[in-house]
C-alpha cells in the first residue's frame, strides 16, 4: 500500500513562512544590487582619490554619490520593481533623504578614522570606507524598504470553496426554484 500523503495533499505554506521567504528574496536582491554598488563605490573612490589628489573624505563623498545613483536604478528596477510606483516625486525625495543620511554615516566613519585617529593609508582608508558602507547599508535597507519603496497592498489569495459548498449552494438554489414554482400557481388563482 502506498502512502496517503504521496504529494496529493500538500500543506500550504503558512503566512509566516511566505513572508519569511519573501524577505529572504528581498535581502538577496538588495544584496546583489548593494554588492554591485559597493564595487562602484570603492572603484570610484580609489580612482577619484588617486587621479585627482582630493582629500580622502571628499573623494569618498563623490564615490558615495555615484554609488547612490547606481543603487537607485538597481533598487527601483530590480529589487523593488514590484513595489508601489505611485508618487515618484515622494519616492525620489525620500530616497535622496535617506541616502544622504547613509552618506553621512558612511563618510563619518571614514572621517573619524582619518582625522580623529590619523589612519589614512590607502589600505586603512579602504577598510574604514568599507566599514562605513556596512553600517550605512543596515540603515539604508531598513529605511528603503520601510519608507521609500512601499509594499503594494496585498491581494487576497483566491480560495477554492469546500467541495460540499458547491453542492449546498446548488441545493439551496434548487429549493428556492422549487418553492417559487409552487407559489406561482397559487398566485395565479388568487388573481
Amino acid at each position: 500500500m502506498g502512502s496517503a500523503s504521496s504529494g496529493l495533499h500538500t500543506r500550504p505554506r503558512s503566512a509566516v513562512r511566505r513572508r519569511f521567504d519573501q524577505l529572504l528574496r528581498e535581502v538577496a536582491k538588495f544584496g546583489a544590487v548593494g554588492g554591485a554598488g559597493l564595487l562602484v563605490n570603492l572603484v570610484t573612490f580609489n580612482l577619484v582619490r588617486h587621479a585627482t589628489g582630493l582629500q580622502v573624505v571628499r573623494a569618498s563623498v563623490i564615490a558615495t554619490v555615484v554609488a547612490i545613483v547606481f543603487n537607485y536604478v538597481g533598487f527601483r528596477y530590480f529589487t523593488y520593481r514590484d513595489r508601489d510606483r505611485g508618487g515618484r516625486t515622494r519616492e525620489m525625495t525620500l530616497f535622496v533623504l535617506f541616502s544622504a543620511v547613509g552618506l553621512v554615516i558612511e563618510n563619518g566613519v571614514l572621517y573619524v578614522a582619518t582625522y580623529g585617529f590619523g589612519w589614512d593609508s590607502p589600505l586603512q582608508s579602504n577598510v574604514f570606507k568599507f566599514v562605513g558602507i556596512g553600517i550605512a547599508t543596515l540603515f539604508r535597507f531598513w529605511s528603503y524598504r520601510t519608507w521609500v519603496f512601499r509594499t503594494l497592498p496585498a491581494e487576497e489569495p483566491a480560495t477554492e470553496p469546500e467541495p460540499g459548498a458547491v453542492l449546498r449552494t446548488r441545493a439551496v438554489l434548487d429549493a428556492e426554484a422549487q418553492a417559487g414554482a409552487e407559489r406561482a400557481p397559487a398566485r395565479a388563482r388568487a388573481n
